[in-house]
């Protein structure tokens, strides 16, 4: 009688514990992805992969007598009612040669909104030479309705481009950017004198 007593509440115990193992499993699978996303952005950025260009504090000291096509890409994700393009559609500088373009973006709705770029080169093997300066990409930018805003890019290519196996008889790149929208600041709410005011979070 005891033993029968006591399976049930064994087999209780071992049930517990799968469940137990199984919560932590997916637990630590959810902080893993959590992490992922960072880590990989993080990756891009050190190695260039995916297409991810360089972000710099210094121009070039070298640059070479041989040239490189670059033409740019601009995009606008839905939610962001942008037009956003480039001032010039291609440029032609010297490999090592610091350049400035621009791109022009203009809020067509009738309402502030907040968007930041994204960006990436193609040909991928190219990212790791793709050296930013300067660039809009870097901080959320603000238009009131029907504002337009031109935005400088400072970048150089890398000379050393043409020495990687996996770059050297690449002759074109594509700076491509998409605009997303950005959630601007909330309103707070805060009772003073038993009135209620409403509040930008700075």
């Amino acid at each position: 009688m005891s033993e029968n007593a006591a399976a049930p509440k064994k087999q209780g115990r071992n049930n517990g514990a799968v469940v137990m193992m199984c919560l932590s499993f997916v637990f630590g699978m959810g902080a893993m992805s959590y992490a992922a996303v960072p880590l990989y952005r993080l990756f891009c950025q050190v190695t260039g992969y995916n297409g991810t260009t360089q972000r710099v504090d210094q121009m070039s000291s070298v640059v070479l007598d041989r040239k490189m096509r670059v033409t740019f890409d601009a995009n606008v994700a839905p939610g962001l009612q942008w037009n956003f393009k480039p001032v010039e559609r291609e440029v032609n500088p010297k490999i090592g040669e610091t350049i400035q373009v621009n791109f022009v973006a203009e809020n067509r709705s009738n309402e502030v909104q907040r968007g930041q770029a994204v960006f990436n080169v193609t040909p991928g093997e190219a990212g790791a030479y793709f050296n930013k300066v300067q660039c809009f990409c870097f901080t959320e930018t603000d238009l009131k309705p029907g504002e337009k805003l031109e935005m400088p890019v400072v970048f150089y290519i890398d000379p050393e481009i043409v020495k990687a196996v996996e770059s050297k008889d690449i002759h074109t790149v594509t700076l491509s950017y998409t605009f997303y929208p950005k959630e601007g600041p909330k309103p707070v709410a805060s009772n003073e004198g038993g009135t209620q005011k409403i509040e930008k979070k700075l």
